[in-house]
């Protein structure tokens, strides 16, 4: 069974293709830009001063980020915020080590602590977008409607999903 060709859209690996030639390019742009405002040397040193604190800060959110995910695992509670809040600060974290001023503007606002929610939204959206439309495609096989459902066909047919908040699975269990 193959899948229709999707139009108007934009696969991931030519969105990332494509950053990969632009941003480089903007970014010479941009570091050209300042020098010729600044200095050649002043502009070296913002950079590197750029970097410097940019190391502090990912150490620093990247500590906090552990701390919050471990206490969620010790607490038996789903870390998602955690997990999501700690691949922003690593993503932030590369772009703020990366020469150039539009990255380290990208950077910090997935390091900093007060826009790194927006950021999660944005991811959050993005991959529930992403979830939902991979999984479309399973209303089209029989006997399966989505989750929490009932099934349309089988022996278990109009049964419900039990009270405990999953799925009750009858089986047998042989120990050879």
């Amino acid at each position: 069974m193959s899948t229709p060709p999707r139009r108007g859209r934009l696969r991931p690996t030519r969105v990332a293709a494509l950053l990969l030639l632009v941003v480089p390019i903007l970014e010479v742009m941009a570091l050209v830009g300042v020098g010729q405002v600044i200095g050649g040397w002043p502009t070296f040193f913002l950079l590197v001063a750029m970097s410097i604190v940019g190391a502090w800060l990912i150490r620093l959110e990247g500590a906090r980020a552990w701390t919050a995910l471990t206490q969620a695992l010790q607490s038996g509670r789903m870390p998602a915020r955690e997990l999501a809040d700690g691949m922003l600060v690593l993503i932030g974290g590369t772009l703020l080590l990366t020469p150039g001023f539009l990255t380290d503007i990208v950077g910090l606002a997935l390091v900093l602590p007060f826009t790194r929610p927006v950021a999660r939204r944005l991811l959050e959206s993005v991959i529930s977008r992403r979830l939902i439309a991979q999984t479309s495609f399973m209303g089209e096989v029989p006997g399966f409607r989505g989750p929490g459902t009932a099934p349309t066909a089988g022996p278990d047919a109009g049964r419900r999903p039990s009270s405990a908040g999953g799925d009750v699975v009858e089986g047998e269990i042989i120990d050879e």
